[in-house]
This record gives C-alpha cells, structure tokens and sequence, in this order.
C-alpha cells in the first residue's frame, strides 16, 4: 500500500528513481502512525498541544481552524480536507478561524513514531511544520481524506484499526506530495534532488546487506571517492559508511520486532559474517542489545 500511495507523477528536479528509492525507505520504515484524538469544537474555542517527543497531525474534517507555532513564521488557516503536520513534535496552538462566524470544527488528531532508535533519514529530511492543502493535493488524497472523516463518525466494527491504516497511507501521500512541491529541500529530499547520489540511496536502500564500501558507492554514482564523499556528506548530513549502517541497523531493529528470524540470520542479511560484530554493533548504533529489542517486542 505504501509503494502503491507514492506512485503518482515524479517531483520536477527530482531524479528518475526518486520514486523507488523514496517507496523503498517508505515502505521498510519503522513508522507507526497512530489516531489518538477526534475532536469537535463550535464557537470560540483553543487546544494547546505541548511539545512531544513523537510527531504530531490534524486533519481538518469540517469547517476552518488556525495554526500557530513557534516552528512557524506566521498562522496557518486549515480549512476542511487540509492535513498539517508537525513530524518533530513542536508546541503549537489550534482555535477557531472565525470567532464572529463560527462553524463548527472536526479534527481527526493523530501521532507519528519511529520505532526503531537508529537515525531514520526521513525525520531529518522534513521540516518543522507542512501542510496539505485539499484544494492542491491530488484526488486520492482527497478521497482518502473523506474516507477518514467518514469512518470517524461511523460505528463500523474496527474502527480505530481502520482509521490507523488510512493514516498510515494517508501520511505517505503527505510526504510524496511535500517531496514534490518543496523548493528547500534538505536530507533526503536534497539528496534525491541529485542524480547520482540518489542512484546510490536507491542501491542501498534495496540491497543493503551487499558489501558496500567507498569505492563501490563512489564507482556507481560515477565519481571521485573524494568527491562523492563530501557531496554525499553535505547532502546527508553524514558520511556515506555512516548512512548504510544506521540504515542496516534501523532494518535489522524492525525484523528483530517481528520475531521472525534469528539473530544471526538478521546479520547476515544485514551484511554481517559475524553475529557477535554485530551485536556489537548494533548495541552501539541503538544503544540497545538485539536482546533487548526482541524482548520488548514479545512482551507488547
């Protein structure tokens, strides 16, 4: 569903492959999207919502709200179908646009998590605060979008676990259509943004247990070693062997959730002859033993 939601038009100055690279990090993300509010206001009325360590969302179901935040340089006015995000958590307040001709107001509130303790490159890549305006935003957005409002004032068996799936698409569409409206593109999207840097975010993002090294990523974007390791690091904020292995262990952190194989066979798959050195590793990486990480998840 996720590599479904992200292939619409290509982003202009965006290259060809942005499509499968963006959908592979998408779909093997640690992402869990989650509705934990659905709320109605009339009237004059505020909601302050303090700064949390996770992402935070509103979806506008009907009439008109403001948005304001320090992470913002002026309020924001959402109207039905818009969706905001704030994916690092920032403070902001929500009232009533009109307090002389008030609508009633729905939002359907929600929170974003990254599961996994590594450095994921898409929670660098996007800003303080975006929004999706219904009015901009494609026709299965705004489908989706209804689809959501509609389940919310429904009594359909289910419907938390429906309502967290739609969000769940629903947020993929939000970052392919961030991906392709921005002009302050950082991170991900930058790197993205260059041919031949996202050649070989592509590669490792579909195979990263290959024996990457500087030479073998600097041969396929067909640069310098040099080169392509300070323009890789300007882009990504680190450097190339840095990237692959937060991206290794962020994977490795998801398959040793869903409890499917064992240790040593997510090490070698990661790329790792040795399941000590991973160990090791990982430990390092996440600050947690692959141990630790499997424990937690049985007992959720």
């Amino acid at each position: 569903m996720l590599a479904a939601a992200c292939s619409a038009p290509q982003p202009s100055g965006i290259c060809s492959s942005v499509a499968p690279a963006l959908e592979a990090l998408l779909n093997q993300s640690t992402l869990r999207v989650d509705i934990v509010a659905e709320e109605e206001h009339c009237g004059s009325w505020f909601l302050d919502e303090p700064r949390f360590d996770c992402g935070l969302f509103h979806l506008v179901g009907a009439g008109e709200c403001r948005v304001e935040s320090e992470a913002l340089v002026r309020a924001l006015h959402l109207e039905a179908g818009d969706l905001v995000v704030l994916p690092h958590g920032h403070a902001h307040r929500l009232t009533a646009a009109d307090r002389e001709h008030p609508d009633a107001t729905s939002l359907i509130c929600g929170e974003l998590h990254f599961s996994t303790r590594a450095h994921h490159p898409l929670s660098h890549a996007l800003p303080a605060c975006f929004v999706v305006r219904s009015s901009e935003a494609g026709s299965t957005f705004r489908q989706l979008s209804s689809m959501m409002v509609e389940v919310s004032s429904s009594g359909l068996a289910g419907r938390q676990v429906l309502l967290n799936k739609l969000a769940d698409t629903l947020f993929t569409l939000a970052v392919c259509d961030y991906a392709s409206r921005s002009t302050e593109r950082r991170g991900l999207f930058a790197a993205l943004a260059d041919t031949r840097i996202c050649k070989v975010l592509h590669a490792v993002h579909e195979t990263p247990g290959k024996s990457w090294t500087m030479q073998s990523m600097a041969a396929l974007a067909c640069m310098s070693r040099s080169a392509f390791a300070e323009r890789f690091t300007q882009l990504m904020r680190m450097p190339p062997m840095q990237y692959v292995t937060q991206w290794r262990v962020s994977l490795a952190e998801q398959l040793l959730r869903e409890r499917q194989l064992s240790v040593a066979a997510i090490a070698e798959r990661m790329g790792y002859g040795s399941e000590a050195a991973f160990r090791r590793l990982f430990k390092r990486v996440s600050g947690v033993s692959p141990g630790s990480v499997r424990a937690d998840a049985l007992a959720a």
